[in-house]
């Protein structure tokens, strides 16, 4: 399963108030605690709650009517290319969600929103990196393009980098790792899951961490992979079992059959 994030607001040690608040809120899984510091007096404040509403749809499959609403009201707040640009980001994501998690096939909806997003956010402009790395998963996971996903994905790690946006960056090494891992690049694929973690343990992204570990699970030998996958347990365990789609992962392997 392949999941993203919005960026990283609040993740910065100039971020005011307010927007520390609601990534700690995030980072814990407390996204309607963390979108009603937020009223959508302003297009910035509704697209920032909308994105917290359509990112707890993913990570919970709930809540899908809420981030409707919450994604309506800013669209209709938008005015500039960039925030029409940023928002129609949002519905391309949601209609994502809904369709990788098997509520509704919206494929179509998904592919014509990020069209439309591309069209009005320009290359260089700061959405455009969450925009590539949206992108990246339609190609992944809905169009079963990988090499269309890795351009995609590698277009947003620049754009990242450039934009010193760390939780994005630990969402391109994660995806693209995982491409790495499907076409037996193992040592790519560990370093690239290694990075994930990393900057997810040093930013305190404890929803995202569980995952993480887990991956990079997948790249390891004993002892070491099941002491990442005891950990990935212990955090799931300490969110309520949030992502709800990690269960099937974390579960325990049936024994083995016996004559």
């Amino acid at each position: 399963m392949a999941h993203s994030a919005m960026s990283g607001n609040g993740t910065t040690a100039g971020d005011d108030p307010l927007q520390t608040a609601v990534w700690r809120l995030r980072s814990r899984a407390c996204w309607s605690d963390a979108a009603a510091l937020l009223p959508p007096a302003t297009p910035a404040a509704a697209l920032q709650r909308a994105s917290l509403l359509v990112e707890r749809c993913l990570y919970t499959e709930q809540g899908w009517e809420e981030a409707e609403d919450a994604l309506r009201t800013a669209e209709a707040l938008a005015h500039s290319d960039d925030e029409r640009g940023a928002a129609a980001c949002e519905r391309g994501y949601l209609a994502y969600a809904a369709t990788v998690l098997a509520v509704r096939d919206r494929a179509d909806e998904a592919r014509a929103a990020l069209g439309r997003a591309a069209a009005l956010v320009p290359p260089g402009a700061p959405q455009r990196a969450l925009l590539d790395f949206r992108r990246g998963l339609l190609a992944e996971n809905l169009t079963r393009s990988p090499q269309a996903a890795r351009a995609a994905y590698r277009r947003a790690h620049a754009g990242a980098t450039a934009q010193s946006d760390p939780l994005l960056l630990s969402f391109t090494w994660r995806h693209l790792a995982g491409l790495a891992l499907r076409e037996g690049e193992l040592a790519e694929a560990r370093h690239g899951f290694a990075e994930s973690l990393r900057i997810r343990e040093e930013l305190g992204y404890l929803v995202g961490t569980a995952p993480a570990l887990v991956s990079l699970a997948d790249t390891e030998t004993e002892p070491e992979a099941s002491r990442l996958r005891e950990e990935a347990r212990r955090l799931f365990r300490l969110l309520g079992g949030v992502p709800t789609w990690l269960a099937r992962q974390l579960a325990p392997a049936p024994p083995a059959a016996t004559a």
